[in-house]
């Protein structure tokens, strides 16, 4: 600890990322990262955007991005909020619309970087435990508070709430803003998008980081009524005007236009996800029902935190969070169709007899 840190950073624990191993030898199923490449549509257009334009700053408003995000979504670029990544974006969201004094909820299994934005900002928060199998009591948001902020579906454990119980919540709290952090959506849950019109407190929050392969660009965008975006556009601009570089706008727009390559994508990882799971559960593994780009998982007799272990020292990677309730699983991003089946194979002969 630096006797020159402040007070607020020397009492601070913050958020712990995915390995990013520098060898390439690891088969990566620890950030739940997208096993195929952007639309090639993304990488053609850099050849045009990477030119002397550079020496300019990019589009403050992000207009064009804005634009297709809106037309995507049915709604107009006024509902639209696009930043550097959907963390940014969450941490322009706990500055917004969360004040201290009032304590937030969220689920007590959920994001790890929602209790670090709480500390960060002074924002106090309250948990809502989730149910043995991990499902999200919706009944536990309908009391006082100073926000909600969830993930659907869930992380880690993959579990989605259905749209008709997140509108009981917003219906239980019109004066409260709630944030639906929707960054596994496009892997077979139902968003709640189509809610904003009916709903002015509700904030959807999205990243391309996942299900349009463009976590190298950081790129996220938050949905909402015209109220919400504003207050967000406050933050960004008493931070830092410029938040998304010529480069990641170019392709974001592009990515958000390849529709076709995005269905196929995404209904490759949703069907090897359904693959993996019934191998799992042949050789006796629980896993937790999942809508997300990744499985939670845990076996009878062998802990996780020895699973991880053993699967690291035959170079798959995955996530372990010892924490309570969730100390004996793990989260196994979706990989390709051979990784998987490596995965798979592994686990079989080399661990579980």
């Amino acid at each position: 600890m630096s006797k020159f840190w402040s007070s607020m950073i020397s009492n601070i624990e913050p958020y712990v990322p995915g390995e990013q191993p520098s060898i390439r030898q690891y088969i990566k199923l620890n950030t739940n990262e997208n096993p195929y490449p952007p639309s090639p549509k993304v990488i053609e257009i850099f050849k045009d955007t990477a030119n002397d334009s550079l020496r300019l700053y990019p589009s403050p408003t992000c207009d064009a991005l804005r634009t297709a995000i809106g037309d995507y979504y049915n709604l107009s670029k006024e509902h639209v909020f696009a930043g550097n990544g959907s963390d940014e974006i969450l941490a322009f969201a706990f500055m917004a619309f969360f004040n201290p004094g009032m304590p937030i909820l969220f689920p007590d299994i959920t994001y790890s970087f929602y209790p670090v934005y709480a500390a960060l900002f002074n924002i106090d928060y309250e948990l809502v435990n989730l149910d043995d199998e991990f499902n999200m009591p919706v009944e536990g948001f309908f009391k006082n508070n100073g926000g909600i902020i969830f993930p659907n579906p869930n992380a880690p454990t993959g579990r989605f709430t259905p749209v008709a119980s997140i509108e009981a919540i917003l219906q239980h709290n019109t004066d409260k803003v709630v944030i639906v952090d929707e960054a596994y959506i496009d892997f077979g849950g139902e968003s709640v998008v189509n809610l904003i019109q009916s709903y002015p407190n509700l904030l959807v929050i999205q990243t391309m980081s996942k299900s349009r392969s463009l976590a190298g660009l950081r790129v996220g965008f938050a949905l909402g009524h015209e109220d919400l975006i504003e207050g967000l556009e406050r933050v960004k601009n008493s931070f830092n005007s410029y938040t998304l570089d010529r480069l990641a706008l170019a392709g974001a727009v592009e990515a958000i236009k390849d529709d076709a390559y995005f269905q196929e994508t995404r209904s490759k990882i949703i069907a090897t996800r359904e693959r993996t799971v019934l191998k799992l559960e042949e050789l006796g593994f629980k896993v937790i029902p999942s809508l997300a780009n990744f499985i939670f998982i845990s076996h009878p007799t062998v802990h996780a935190s020895i699973l991880y272990e053993r699967l690291r020292e035959k170079t798959i990677l995955t996530r372990y969070f010892k924490k309570p309730r969730i100390e004996n699983y793990l989260r196994v991003t979706i990989g390709s169709d051979e990784e998987m089946d490596c995965f798979v194979q592994v686990l079989a002969d080399k661990i579980i007899i």
